[in-house]
């Protein structure tokens, strides 16, 4: 069930994306949308549905077992629905504030912060990892009795309101909203790494706890995005692993007490013999130069982005028939999309080695694709296999020509010429 309405959301979540880029194309104001960056929150939100197959077991056990313990349990009506309403808000504004405060909780939630540029796009840029720590702060609510199918639709609503927020095509709403609710506006300071704007404005559907728990900012001046270090990278797997590196290297110099300490601390944190806490460092739209990358053609680009739809479609048949593969069909078409998605992203950043691994990937998927078809969809195999082979020749023939083909062929002319 689930999964059925994933995959009906994923088309809605891609055309309100695009009618933002085209938006702000008419308006000269597409520099909000760059193509590497945007691509690389799609594909960590894509990553974040493919993590979530296997993480959401362990969250639905969690719940299902306080729930059966809870003293009482509460019964399916309007004001039950209520409740748990606010119930989600609030704990998820300890979560999130959790996520921002505490050295292990930001580790896992930062990667939403990563990009540096505000638009849908970044809204779908979701963790891989931290609903599995964020989730021990709603244990209370099963506990309290609340059944398991309204906790987790309230979870999803609540998903689907913060999607329209990651925007700057709003600047605010009615005075009144303003107050009440988490607007564009609120939540561009959220993701801002201007000093005045850093660990402001948690809500989710609701701003008034952060206005009573005192970590409500006004948006004043237009914000700066992104997280304090720069992580310059367009991997999504190194995207939701580089500050958990981070706090790894940092420990290295610590003491073994520091070492523990370091995990609960809020980011920046050292000990005094480090120099004691690390400087927020002032930020202006004119001082921050963003990651960025060239593409070698125009072709690359698009050759990325017609790969990420292949990922998408991929990824809507994997969500699909996920419950009646073999659980090594299951690890299989699982690694295949994930080593995509890497990728994708080394593409983007035109690593050296990716011009050998990208044919192997094309093979790669060639073989899971096949196989999967030809244990499971036999009636379907041949045509697949025909259609699957013909697209992987082409996709090759493509990159060659568009890339690293590309590069040498023009070092090529540049020494034929000077002879």
């Amino acid at each position: 069930m689930e999964n059925l309405l994933t995959i009906s959301l994923i088309p809605v979540f891609l055309i309100f994306v695009l009618l933002e880029y085209f938006y702000l194309k008419k308006k000269n104001q597409s520099h909000i949308f760059r193509f590497n960056d945007a691509i690389t929150n799609l594909n960590i939100g894509v990553g974040h549905l493919l993590t979530r197959l296997f993480t959401g077991f362990i969250l639905i056990g969690a719940y299902t077992y306080f729930y059966n313990i809870a003293p009482i349990k509460l019964p399916e009506n309007i004001w039950t629905w209520i409740a748990c309403f606010f119930l989600y808000d609030f704990f998820f504004y300890w979560a999130h504030r959790w996520g921002h405060e505490v050295n292990l909780f930001w580790a896992a939630h930062s990667v939403h912060h990563q990009s540096e540029d505000y638009n849908l796009s970044v809204a779908l840029r979701q963790s891989w990892l931290h609903a599995l720590l964020a989730f021990v702060i709603f244990l209370p609510v099963p506990f309290m009795g609340m059944p398991a199918e309204i906790f987790f639709i309230n979870a999803a609503i609540s998903g689907l309101y913060q999607f329209w927020i990651h925007t700057e095509t709003i600047h605010k709403m009615p005075k009144w909203f303003e107050y009440i609710f988490n607007t564009p506006s609120h939540h561009r300071v959220h993701h801002a790494v201007n000093p005045e704007y850093i660990d402001k404005n948690h809500g989710a559907t609701l701003i008034i706890w952060d206005r009573m728990f005192g970590t409500f900012a006004q948006e004043v001046k237009h914000p700066s995005y992104g997280v304090t270090k720069q992580i310059n990278t367009w991997n999504p797997l190194w995207s939701n692993l580089i500050y958990f590196s981070d706090l790894w290297e940092a420990s290295k110099l610590m003491k073994w007490k520091d070492k523990l300490i370091l995990i609960f601390k809020k980011p920046g944190w050292r000990p005094e013999y480090l120099g004691g806490m690390m400087p927020i460092p002032e930020v202006s739209e004119n001082t921050i130069q963003k990651y960025d990358i060239t593409p070698i053609s125009n072709g690359l680009n698009t050759y990325v982005l017609i790969q990420f739809l292949l990922i998408v479609l991929g990824s809507v048949g994997f969500l699909y028939y996920f419950n009646i593969l073999s659980p090594f069909q299951q690890l299989t078409g699982f690694s295949a999309l994930l080593l995509s998605l890497i990728i994708c992203g080394a593409i983007l950043e035109q690593k050296g080695w990716v011009k050998y691994v990208e044919y192997l990937r094309l093979l790669i998927a060639l073989t899971v694709i096949n196989s999967i078809y030809y244990i499971s969809f036999q009636n379907w195999f041949k045509i697949t296999l025909f259609t699957s082979v013909l697209i992987t020749i082409y996709l090759m023939i493509w990159y060659t020509l568009n890339s690293w083909f590309k590069i040498q062929f023009i070092d090529w002319a540049k020494i034929y010429l000077k002879k």
